[in-house]
């Protein structure tokens, strides 16, 4: 059997590789056959003319592949090749089948001819080959002529694809400035056609637009720059198209295209400058440290970490006062307060500000100087300021024992503004609570309104207020620390009660007791106290006392023969004096009682009423006459309490009645009887406050004065005695728990002489011009006769006061 295809001459298949024709011998049947794949010794040897001794060898099928064309548009289907076995003698009696890829559905045999056919349009992109399987059988028996063999059909390409940029479009990158010949991105085309077979997969790239920016390698597809000084702030994309054209770009060839967007990045390449070259700025002489002043802004064309800047302030008398920081987010520079301005000290301030670029290209340094400056002048507006207190902080040490009214501190402020308005002076009455101090509201001087006592506070902390009189909001503060000295104020005395015990047969010289004291007192150089027995034991037989020099004192036996008997309990005063100046002292009493013990000192009773019962009397007696006394005093309880509730006659005293009681005082308050609840003599000759007597203090009346002027000015060469004396007098009724409220001092701001508004005093009423009458008060008795004096018509000279 033989096939046959595309004919050519061996000529063609050695040149081209085509296809070729050779003839061998099987069975005495000759096989023609058509393809590549035969064995190379046996080609080369047909070929040869050197004689050749051949040994037969049985085949069927010599066969290798088909050639067939892609891309047929013809309308009848494509011959492909001839099936032909020797056996077939035409007669019809030989069917030739055809399976494997395609078989039937792309290639079709004629079963009686053996011809093959192409019926549908081959594509070798898609495909490019096939493997068929072919056989020869007896058509009326249907059993194979000769065994079945394989052979393959290629599909011969033709030029029917253009390149392309499977990867595009291409997005690429290059720095501004770059030299020409600058690599910025290669593209790559791919054919879907043969390389193997002609031109029509080779390649060659082109520019089509971007030129003269940018050039391409037409065998690489390498992009690169082809233009110097590209200025990203001038132009900053570019849209490159490269096309790609096979055939090796010849006539004819195809051609693809993509796009490149090529951007430029940034590099340092321009200075930062300052639009403005003199800023003008504000700022209120209140402003709070780190405040913002203003802003400054050095415009730089490039971008990112490029385009950052740092800012300073390198000249100007303002340099010590504010300070200046970079915005990261905006790149501004932020004008700071660094220190507490005054408008009173400095009304305006010239700082020279520095721009720069801290990232720095050493190629791009011609271009620069990468700096500029500006000037900035800032102007400082006054504001009402609170007072200010000089010093900021006071430290003040007092005695305890300091007396009512006295001046330990002036507190000095003053108005920071240029009007230096009044400064009226106040306490914090929150840090205050106990109003153990005053301040005067005029010339600021601390004083003491209650007696201090170590003791009970050893420090205060108050807080001084001073206000303008032309602006009250306006109010400034001083912390004023006062620590309380220490004064012997305070005796010693035992830490509790003592009660010790004396056995019946104690010796002489025997310990009995060791005592030790407390003393509320701190003196500076500690406690030391000093024991000894009271005046009035201080020839006591039975016991006396030692100082051990530690604080401490041991209670001896002077003698011996203790008896309960005679004295059961003993009671031993014992003076305790300390080291402090003036010496105090008190007495405690050591209880001693006398028991009875064993040999080796040990308690047995100390009860003298255990030897007076008889010896034969046994507990369960005791416990009897117990319960017979009990009993008995139930009893007695008992008919007191009937007695106590018979029944009496219901009588009704007149004195009793409910509806006619009257309820009698002895005296009255703030009448004319009234001499002890305020001495007002003293307040016209204020050393009778101190040369007289122990103040008298009033029982039956409390004085409620609600608080003493904070905004009468007074004079403190004159007041400072007056105040004292107001202040003990205050406390005075301030401490009377019993005495009911009388006389009520209400003050008033600028009363007097000195006041626009005039005195509200009705002490000088007689010369106004009223037309009330209180002569009505002379018929109210003698109790009234002193309003009627004052008030009512008299005929006499005014009272004196």
């Amino acid at each position: 059997m033989w096939t046959s295809g595309r004919m050519s001459n061996a000529k063609n298949w050695l040149g081209l590789g085509m296809s070729l024709y050779f003839w061998g011998l099987m069975d005495l049947t000759t096989t023609v056959l058509s393809g590549t794949a035969t064995p190379q010794g046996e080609l080369e040897a047909l070929l040869s003319d050197e004689p050749q001794s051949h040994q037969r060898t049985k085949r069927s099928w010599v066969w290798n592949q088909f050639f067939v064309l892609e891309e047929y548009t013809g309308t009848d289907p494509l011959y492909v090749g001839k099936l032909h076995s020797d056996m077939d003698r035409g007669d019809g009696s030989i069917k030739y089948i055809l399976s494997g890829e395609g078989a039937g559905i792309v290639f079709t045999i004629d079963d009686t001819t053996g011809d093959i056919h192409a019926i549908q349009r081959l594509d070798r992109e898609e495909r490019a080959q096939y493997t068929l399987r072919a056989q020869a059988l007896d058509r009326r028996t249907g059993r194979p002529m000769e065994p079945e063999s394989e052979f393959i059909i290629k599909i011969q390409d033709i030029n029917d694809n253009e390149p392309k940029f499977l990867d595009g479009p291409y997005v690429a990158t290059v720095p501004e400035m770059s030299p020409v010949g600058t690599s910025v991105i290669q593209v790559t085309a791919t054919d879907a056609d043969d390389p193997t077979y002609g031109n029509s997969a080779r390649v060659v790239y082109s520019i089509l637009q971007g030129q003269p920016y940018f050039s391409v390698d037409s065998k690489t597809g390498v992009i690169r720059t082809a233009l110097t000084n590209m200025d990203r702030e001038a132009k900053e994309y570019y849209e490159v198209i490269i096309q790609a054209k096979d055939m090796g770009g010849q006539l004819g060839g195809l051609a693809g295209t993509t796009t490149v967007n090529i951007t430029l990045s940034d590099v340092n390449d321009n200075p930062p400058r300052f639009p403005q070259k003199h800023y003008q700025m504000s700022v209120l002489e209140s402003a709070p440290i780190s405040s913002t002043v203003g802003r400054v802004f050095a415009k730089d064309l490039d971008e990112g970490i490029n385009a950052e800047m740092k800012y300073t302030i390198v000249d100007g008398d303002g340099a010590d006062a504010f300070d200046i920081s970079t915005d990261p987010n905006f790149q501004v520079g932020i004008i700071t307060v660094k220190k507490p301005l005054s408008f009173e000290s400095k009304k305006s301030y010239t700082l020279k500000v520095e721009g720069a670029n801290p990232h720095l290209e050493m190629r791009f340094l011609n271009l620069g100087p990468f700096q500029d400056t500006t000037t900035v002048h800032i102007s400082v507006e006054d504001v009402d300021e609170p007072p200010v207190f000089e010093p900021g902080f006071y430290f003040v040490e007092v005695p305890e024992d300091v007396a009512i009214g006295t001046t330990i501190q002036i507190i000095s402020a003053k108005d920071p503004d240029v009007t230096n308005n009044s400064i009226r002076y106040s306490i914090d009455r929150s840090s205050d609570p106990g109003r153990f101090f005053y301040v005067d509201i005029t010339t600021g001087a601390l004083m003491t309104a209650r007696p201090l006592d170590r003791e009970e506070f050893s420090w205060h902390n108050i807080t001084v207020l001073a206000m303008e009189m032309n602006n009250p909001s306006q109010v400034g503060s001083v912390p004023v620390t006062i620590k309380v000295l220490d004064v012997n104020d305070n005796a010693p005395e035992f830490p509790r009660f003592y009660e010790a015990f004396v056995c019946e047969n104690a010796k002489a010289g025997q310990l009995i007791q060791t005592v030790s004291a407390v003393d509320q007192d701190d003196p500076l150089n500690g406690q030391h106290f000093y024991y000894s027995l009271a005046p009035e034991a201080a020839n006591n037989p039975n016991f006396t006392i030692r100082d051990n020099q530690d604080n401490t004192a041991r209670i001896l036996t002077r003698r011996s023969g203790f008896r309960q008997q005679e004295q059961s309990v003993f009671y031993l005063p014992i003076l305790i004096a300390d080291s402090g100046q003036p010496v105090l002292s008190s007495t405690g009493t050591l209880t001693i009682q006398v028991c009875s013990c064993d040999d080796d000192g040990h308690v047995m009773s100390c009860s003298p009423e255990a030897y007076m019962l008889p010896v034969s009397l046994s507990r369960g007696a005791l416990i009897a006459i117990l319960a017979c006394i009990f009993v008995l005093l139930v009893l007695v309880l008992l008919i007191l309490s009937m007695r106590r509730h018979r029944k009496q006659p219901y009588i009704i005293d007149d004195e009793e009645n409910i509806h006619e009681n009257i309820v009698r005082y002895d005296d009255e308050g703030g009448g004319e009887e009234d001499t002890e609840a305020f001495d007002i003599a003293a307040m016209w000759n204020p050393r009778e406050a101190q040369a007289g007597a122990a103040p008298k203090t009033r029982q039956d009346m409390l004085p409620e004065i609600e608080s003493l002027s904070r905004y009468v000015p007074q004079t403190c060469a004159v007041n400072s005695t007056v105040h004292s004396y107001v202040l003990a007098k205050l406390y005075e009724a301030d401490m009377d728990l019993w005495a009911p409220p009388f006389d009520s001092l209400q003050t008033y701001m600028f009363e007097g002489d000195g006041s626009v508004a005039g005195s509200l005093s009705s002490l000088q009423s007689a010369t106004s011009d009223s037309e009330q009458s209180f002569d009505f008060l002379t018929d109210w008795g003698p109790r009234f006769r002193k309003l009627a004096e004052l008030y009512g018509a008299s005929e006499g000279p005014a009272p004196l006061w």
